[in-house]
């Protein structure tokens, strides 16, 4: 289908000799004796792929035209057609949007080519705008696949971890649904301190494999009964030196490590295995311990009962300082008793597999 050309000039003849120079190229036309007789058949819905329009008419001029035509229809280059003396206005139409202009008297190749110009222009936008728009789309959709494949990956990640945590269980009868709770605790503090999402993501990893390292001791000290001699206190303090050393060869579990290596450390330097003070544990590992300390304080254990939250946060608030940092436990003591809770009834009801990063997400 050829390009659709409008004319515009109040001059009978010139329309005529414009119009037939087009039609003998193959372009079609229609004409326009004024302004305002254009705007009318744009208004009218008729598309053009370009406008040659005088730049000196009587009720509407070219420039008038041009101002009222540019933002509805940007797409439809303006040529402006004018005499030499208007060249300066010409020169002006064009810093507001003509496309080119062409000079009166004008020869039938300078109108062909100033047109063909004009159209090819057009052309090569129109193809820029569509390979913007096509490009978009396969970014959107690229962009969409990466987060399906995302949600995939960390969907293996919580098989992977309840792996982990199954495996321990089967070792250590004693921390069965321990991980779980303390994970889920670890969340609840980490946002009322405002932590970001990320990175509780990663505390979420470190809590629930804290103890992975005790994999690594010997069953008989593991599950011995009675109380530990010094010997075999060593050994099992070393659980913390194996998680560490088993977790960091995994590449999504690398940032969690530092939290299973530090879980055993105290705010006031007295912890375990590197003596480590204050802000040199990890945020996350000073937050799990106090989420740890509060789940064993409030769960059963062969050698007491379960005792209240109200002792929990009195125990932990007595302990701030030394072996808690006091800014987690400021956070902590100004939550409702409801949040632990509810995780607690929740957590221990559970009979599927436990997702840390759904509870992190909730």
């Amino acid at each position: 289908m050829p390009d659709r050309i409008l004319v515009v000039d109040d001059e009978e003849a010139i329309r005529e000799i414009v119009c037939a120079i087009l039609a003998a190229a193959g372009y079609s036309w229609k004409q326009a004796s004024s302004g305002m007789e254009a705007l009318a058949l744009l208004n009218s819905g008729e598309v053009f792929e370009l406008m040659l329009s005088d730049l000196m008419m009587a009720d509407l001029d070219g420039i008038g035209l041009l101002e009222r035509t540019k933002e509805r229809f940007p797409d439809m280059p303006v040529v402006m057609v004018t005499a030499v003396h208007d060249i300066s206005v010409a020169l002006a139409a064009i810093r507001n949007g003509a496309h080119d202009y062409l000079l009166k008297p004008f020869e039938r190749e300078q109108l062909l080519n100033t047109v063909g110009r004009a159209l090819e222009h057009r052309r090569l936008k129109a193809e820029n705008r569509n390979y913007q728009m096509n490009l978009e789309s396969l970014v959107e959709a690229r962009t969409n696949e990466l987060k399906l494949a995302n949600v995939d990956l960390e969907r293996s990640y919580d098989i992977t971890l309840q792996a982990l945590g199954d495996a321990l269980d089967l070792k250590d009868a004693e921390t069965e649904g321990h991980s779980r709770r303390v994970t889920a605790f670890t969340i609840a503090i980490a946002r009322a301190m405002g932590v970001p999402r990320e990175q509780i993501l990663v505390i979420a990893r470190g809590a629930f494999l804290h103890d992975i390292g005790k994999m690594a001791i010997p069953d008989n000290i593991l599950r011995k009964p009675g109380k530990l001699d010094d010997t075999e206190r060593a050994i099992m303090k070393e659980h913390c030196y194996h998680g560490y050393q088993m977790l960091k060869k995994i590449p999504f579990l690398v940032e969690a490590c530092d939290i299973v290596y530090s879980h055993q450390e105290h705010f006031d330097g007295s912890g375990y295995p590197r003596a480590l003070k204050g802000t040199e544990i990890p945020l996350g590992a000073r937050i799990f311990s106090v989420a740890d300390t509060l789940d064993a304080i409030i769960s059963d254990r062969p050698y007491r009962p379960a005792r209240t939250l109200t002792q929990a946060r009195t125990e932990i608030q007595a302990w701030s300082g030394r072996q808690f940092d006091p800014e987690v436990v400021q956070v902590f003591l100004k939550m409702p008793d409801d949040i632990f809770e509810d995780l607690r009834r929740e957590i221990n009801a559970q009979s599927y597999p436990f997702s840390y990063s759904a509870t992190a997400r909730s």
